[in-house]
C-alpha cells in the first residue's frame, strides 16, 4: 500500500474481492471431484446475498483432487491484487472436517493480533465461511457429509503481490491474504484501507507496543524513522486520509499511551481546519482560515495576506521560513495536535510537521 492516488473522474466499475474469487474456484473444483466432470463457470452467492457467475478454468482432475482457478477482477479500483491468479485445489478425506490449507502465494500469520491465529493460512473468517458453505452443499447434495475436505488456496505471484502491500509489518509472509466481508471491491473505497490500520493497531498492542508511530505514507515514515531509528516495523501504522478512523481506533485501544504523528504541510493545512479525511475529493484548503491563523500568531496583515494569493498549500514555505523558531509553523501545528487530541484524548501525543526536504517541526503540550 503505498502514496495513495486521486480518484478518477468517471463512474467506476466494482470488482470482487479475493475471497469471492477462491470460493469460486473451491466450488467448482469440489463439484468437478465429486462428478468428475469439468466446469466452465460457476454461481456464487455473496455475503450481501447477490449472486454473481465466475469463470473458471479446469486446471486438473483426478479422482484424488482437483484444481480450478480464476483471474480476479477488482473492477476500477487501484487494486494490486487486480488480474491475480487464484487457485483453489479440492481434496477429500474421512475427518468430516474442512481444512484450509496455504498453497504458494498465500501469506502466513505470523504475528498474535489479527483474526486468524498464528500457524494458519492468511485466509480471512468470512472467505473461509463462504468456501464453508458452498463445500457442505455439494457434499449434501452427493450424500457426502460425513467426508471431510481440504482446501488449498494459491495466488500466482502472490509473495511478489504481497510486497506492495503492508502485509509484511502485519507479520503476514510469503504471500497475500484472502479477504473480502461482502465480496464486492468498492472502487476507491476506504473500507480496506481503514481496515489495515486497524489491524495494524491491533498487531502493534498484541505485540506488546505502547508507542505508535503514524504517518500519511511511505516518504512521510522514512522521514520520520530518521528521527525514531529504534521504532518497530509493528509500531508504523499509515493513516493515508484517514486521520479520524485512526485516532479513534487509538482512543479504542487503552493500551496505547504514546503516538508521534508525521503530518506534510498540504494535509496539516486541511487538519488544522478540522478536516480530518484530508483526501484532496474531499476537502481543500482553506485560504481563508490559514490568513485568520497567521494573524492569530501575530503576523502583520501585510504579510498574513500573502496567502490569500497562493495556489496551493505547499507555498506556505514561500512567506513563512520552514523552522522551529517559525510561529505560523508552531500554530499550525497546534492546531492539528488539538483536532486529533480531541479524539483520543488519553494519548501523549507530538506532531512533527514535515517538510519535503526531511526537515521538521516538533510540537507536543
Amino acid at each position: 500500500m503505498g502514496e495513495l492516488q486521486d480518484i478518477p473522474d468517471k463512474p467506476l466499475r466494482r470488482g470482487y474481492t479475493t475471497g469471492a474469487c477462491a470460493t469460486a474456484c473451491t466450488k467448482a473444483a469440489l463439484w468437478s471431484l465429486v462428478t468428475q466432470q469439468k466446469i466452465t463457470q460457476v454461481q456464487v452467492q455473496l455475503p450481501i446475498g447477490e449472486e454473481v457467475t465466475f469463470q473458471v478454468q479446469c486446471i486438473s482432475i483426478t479422482s484424488e483432487k482437483a484444481t480450478y482457478s480464476t483471474i480476479k477482477d477488482a473492477g476500477d479500483d487501484p487494486d494490486v491484487t487486480h488480474n491475480a491468479e487464484i487457485i483453489a485445489t479440492i481434496s477429500l478425506d474421512d475427518t468430516g472436517t474442512i481444512t484450509f490449507k496455504r498453497g504458494e502465494g498465500v501469506g502466513l500469520i505470523t504475528l498474535p493480533g489479527l483474526e486468524i491465529p498464528v500457524g494458519e493460512p492468511a485466509i480471512n473468517p468470512v472467505p473461509r465461511d463462504m468456501m464453508r458453505v458452498v463445500c457442505q452443499k455439494i457434499l449434501s447434495d452427493h450424500q457426502l457429509e460425513k467426508r471431510g475436505v481440504n482446501i488449498t488456496i494459491a495466488v500466482t505471484d502472490g509473495e511478489k503481490i504481497a510486497k506492495k502491500t503492508l502485509n509484511s509489518r502485519l507479520g503476514i509472509l510469503h504471500g497475500i491474504s484472502i479477504l473480502g466481508t461482502t465480496g464486492i471491491v468498492t472502487p476507491f473505497s476506504a473500507a480496506s484501507y481503514i481496515a489495515s490500520i486497524q489491524q495494524g493497531i491491533d498487531v502493534a498492542i498484541a505485540n506488546g507496543e505502547t508507542e505508535l508511530l503514524i504517518n500519511s505514507g511511505g516518504r512521510s515514515e522514512k522521514m520520520l524513522k530518521a528521527i525514531f531509528p529504534d521504532i518497530t516495523e509493528v509500531s508504523c501504522i499509515h493513516y493515508g486520509n484517514w486521520i479520524h478512523e485512526t485516532f479513534e481506533k487509538i482512543h479504542q485501544s487503552p493500551q496505547i499511551t504514546k503516538v508521534a504523528m508525521g503530518i506534510m504541510l498540504g494535509k496539516a493545512t486541511k487538519l488544522a481546519q478540522g478536516r480530518t479525511n484530508t483526501h484532496s475529493g474531499k476537502t481543500t484548503w482553506d485560504k481563508n482560515f490559514i490568513y485568520q491563523l497567521a494573524k492569530e500568531a501575530g503576523y502583520s496583515e501585510q504579510v498574513a495576506s500573502k496567502v490569500l494569493v497562493l495556489n496551493m498549500a505547499g507555498r506556505l514555505r514561500e512567506i513563512f521560513t520552514f523552522a522551529t523558531q517559525e510561529k505560523f509553523y508552531q500554530k499550525l501545528a497546534e492546531q492539528c495536535h488539538y483536532h486529533c487530541q480531541k479524539i483520543a484524548p488519553h494519548i501523549a501525543l507530538t506532531i512533527y510537521l514535515i517538510n519535503t526536504d526531511g526537515n521538521y517541526i516538533t510540537y507536543t503540550l
